[in-house]
């Protein structure tokens, strides 16, 4: 395709697309208004199936497949990045060194990290009751395990972060979500409809399929972000380019020595 079929091809697409936001925005209701359709209609049907947050009714129930596609974005995203930030020929790992911290960071770090990490877990497994849930909550569990490298050093951080167990974890969080919609099928319903029980509202089992699928987006992204903070950490303190690496037998030189 030429040059020019490619920009002529382009705007096309842009008018059409420019033509559909202005038919969106001529429909939408008055700024500052009280008449708010659509959240009527998505709090009342969160309240129909007993979710007592609305916002995870739109996420978990209402709009799953779209969820289902954010959250396999998040999940690609890390996978393209395991790939092109893998260690190459030429390339060596040295053992990261150990760091010197203040005793009150060490402190507050050590001390935090329980809280975070206990943090994260509740906004997860409250996600269909409080605000929160499984992508903010995992975020949160994630940066709970770095408080380490904070406190004390990369090693650390390594000895309490198995990363093949969390990249096994965010494929089994893809995986759930994916299979919960299989099952709803199988059910005799449409892809990702909510046909578990929606129990009593407000409690920790409301919220029929929310819980399975808040659940399955709190592994993921929590594990997600582990694997991809310790792809992007390896190069940094970990992994030497060739230039770098001793010619024979050496140690290498300690350039960059506080990273680690």
């Amino acid at each position: 395709m030429t040059r020019r079929a490619r920009f002529v091809l382009f705007l096309v697409a842009a008018a059409a697309v420019a033509l559909l936001f202005v038919a969106a925005f001529v429909r939408l209701p008055p700024f500052g208004g009280d008449f708010h359709p659509y959240g009527d209609r998505a709090v009342r049907a969160a309240f129909a199936h007993r979710t007592a947050n609305a916002v995870a009714a739109v996420n978990f129930d209402q709009r799953a497949l779209d969820t289902l596609g954010e959250e396999t974005i998040l999940f690609s995203a890390v996978l393209g990045a395991v790939v092109l930030l893998r260690q190459i020929a030429g390339e060596r790992r040295r053992p990261p060194r150990r760091a010197r911290v203040s005793g009150a960071i060490r402190r507050l770090g050590v001390a935090m990290l329980p809280v975070a990490l206990l943090t994260g877990l509740y906004v997860v497994a409250h996600g269909q009751i409080t605000p929160g849930g499984g992508f903010q909550g995992g975020v949160v569990v994630a940066t709970a395990l770095h408080l380490l490298y904070v406190a004390a050093d990369y090693g650390a951080l390594e000895r309490v972060r198995p990363l093949s167990l969390y990249e096994i974890g965010d494929a089994t969080g893809e995986a759930a979500y994916v299979v919960t919609g299989v099952a709803t099928v199988l059910a005799g319903s449409a892809f990702l409809a909510n046909v578990l029980p929606w129990g009593t509202f407000g409690t920790l089992t409301s919220a029929g399929t929310v819980v399975v699928l808040n659940a399955a987006v709190g592994m993921e992204v929590a594990c997600g972000v582990v694997v991809l903070l310790a792809t992007f950490l390896d190069q940094a303190v970990e992994i030497e380019e060739p230039s770098h690496a001793p010619a024979s037998g050496g140690t290498p030189d300690g350039s960059g020595g506080d990273a680690g």
